[in-house]
């Protein structure tokens, strides 16, 4: 059972860098339903690595990564709202990216896949709505990634939406940031099962992901998020003398983590979406591009910034649009949005409401 739908990109199409793509699709879904005048669409990008699958449907009732988001009554309101949340370009969740076939040679892209830019994942989630008859957006919102993208969209396609939200974003990664990611895609790089982005399906660099993906978890939370959750507490078992396997509690869940993760997640896809985030540069934005935003940061979060996000509200404020800015309390860090959802609910729901 599967909720998932497709919609064709325009054939060629082509690359913010260069490079074109033939027979590309995104993947998509949807919850709720389109108003008669197409005018109530929410259109939502991700964060780096979750699928479409936000939330529960009658199609795949299966939980998704912001079920308490999205439903009746709630903050996405779906009796009011049509909702649609894309698949990036580039990831491997049913997009197509470097893990998808190259009709042009029946094999995967892998490291022939041309560059992949956030101004790419903006302009696919354009042709969705365009797929689906939408001429404009009520809203766009997104988080981490898709916070970002939220903002390459106004920028390429001014008026092709109302409103705006973007979370935890930035107009430009930071060097901590790119930094991180650095050390993640080497990761991965130097990972010999890596073989130059040509390993088998079934056989992928697990070493070098994993690591990547610790690496990210750590900075996804706040210091004091760890310690409250933590502590120093130790994993049962004794353990042979200078052994240095796993001790701590933590420990065991950056591992825990990680494994799920190389289980669904592509090695290829995963370098390219990175080195997207560090190379983004938003271009000017234009007057009247949207008329209304929200930018929500979160104030212990070390990867995206609350400066970064005042730099966001002041570039869409000098596009003409109305924008507030909440400097969220939480300690949860940059996975916030995931994990305090009553308020988040309270911030995005009022928006929502308010016209």
């Amino acid at each position: 059972m599967s909720a998932r739908q497709y919609a064709a990109l325009p054939d060629p199409f082509v690359m913010h860098r260069g490079g074109v793509l033939r027979g590309a699709r995104i993947a998509y879904e949807t919850w709720g339903a389109l108003a008669p005048a197409k005018d109530n669409a929410i259109l939502i990008f991700t964060g780096l690595s979750p699928p479409a699958h936000a939330a529960g449907s009658p199609a795949d009732p299966s939980p998704g990564w912001w079920e308490a988001m999205i439903g009746p009554g709630l903050a996405i309101d779906t009796d009011r709202w049509f909702v649609i949340v894309v698949n990036s370009l580039g990831s491997c969740f049913g997009s197509t990216g470097p893990a998808s076939i190259d009709p042009a040679t029946g094999e995967r892209y892998r490291l022939n896949f041309p560059e992949l830019s956030i101004e790419d994942i903006a302009r696919s989630g354009f042709e969705v709505l365009q797929s689906l008859g939408i001429r404009q957006a009520d809203t766009i919102l997104g988080p981490s990634l898709g916070g970002m993208v939220v903002l390459a969209f106004a920028a390429a396609h001014p008026g092709a939406t109302r409103r705006l939200v973007s979370i935890s974003g930035t107009a430009g990664a930071t060097p901590f940031a790119i930094a991180l990611r650095s050390l993640q895609r080497e990761a991965i790089l130097r990972d010999p099962g890596w073989q130059d982005g040509n390993y088998a399906p079934d056989a992928p660099p697990r070493t070098g992901l994993r690591l990547a993906r610790k690496l990210g978890t750590i900075t996804y939370r706040s210091a004091d998020e760890w310690a409250q959750r933590f502590g120093r507490d130790r994993m049962a078992g004794a353990r042979p003398p200078n052994s240095f396997s796993p001790e701590f509690e933590i420990e065991s869940y950056l591992e825990a983590q990680a494994g799920k993760f190389v289980e669904r997640f592509d090695a290829n896809c995963y370098l390219y979406l990175s080195r997207a985030m560090d190379r983004f540069d938003l271009a000017p934005l234009t007057q009247g591009c949207v008329e209304r935003a929200l930018v929500i940061g979160v104030e212990s979060d070390i990867l995206f910034p609350i400066e970064g996000q005042r730099a966001i509200q002041a570039t869409l404020e000098r596009a003409g649009a109305t924008t507030a800015l909440i400097a969220m309390p939480s300690i949860e860090g940059h996975d916030a949005f995931l994990v305090d959802i009553p308020r988040f609910s309270a911030a995005i729901g009022d928006f929502l409401r308010t016209g």
